[in-house]
């Protein structure tokens, strides 16, 4: 069974960093592109920032998307965070399992980052 589980959320003081990380497991035969989304309660979920397979990283602004393949991990730089980024941000990614015929697609269960002071 594959599974996503997301680290790193927290508190933060405004302009702070942090660094999310999201692990895939389970029996994976190819992951294709990779991502996170933030929510807020009442909003609709939106995208962060994505990776293919064969990128190392992108930055979008103050945040920056990595991915390492060896270890089916990708990642979530955030710098100079302010408090509109309070959300609970959640890793998904296109995953073809040992045995299936296809990419599906899959969320963690997130991670929540509050930034205040």
């Amino acid at each position: 069974q594959v599974q996503l589980v997301e680290s790193g959320g927290g508190l933060v003081q405004p302009g702070g960093s942090l660094r999310l990380s999201c692990a895939a497991s389970g029996s994976i035969f190819s992951i294709n592109v990779m991502g996170w989304y933030r929510q807020v309660p009442g909003k609709e979920r939106e995208l962060v920032a994505t990776i293919t397979r064969g990128a190392s990283n992108s930055v979008k602004g103050r945040f920056t998307i990595s991915r390492d393949n060896a270890k089916n991990t990708v990642y979530l730089q955030m710098n100079s965070l302010k408090p509109e980024d309070t959300a609970v941000y959640y890793c998904n990614a296109e995953i073809w399992g040992v045995g299936l015929k296809s990419y599906d697609t899959y969320w963690g269960q997130g991670t929540q980052v509050t930034v205040s002071s």
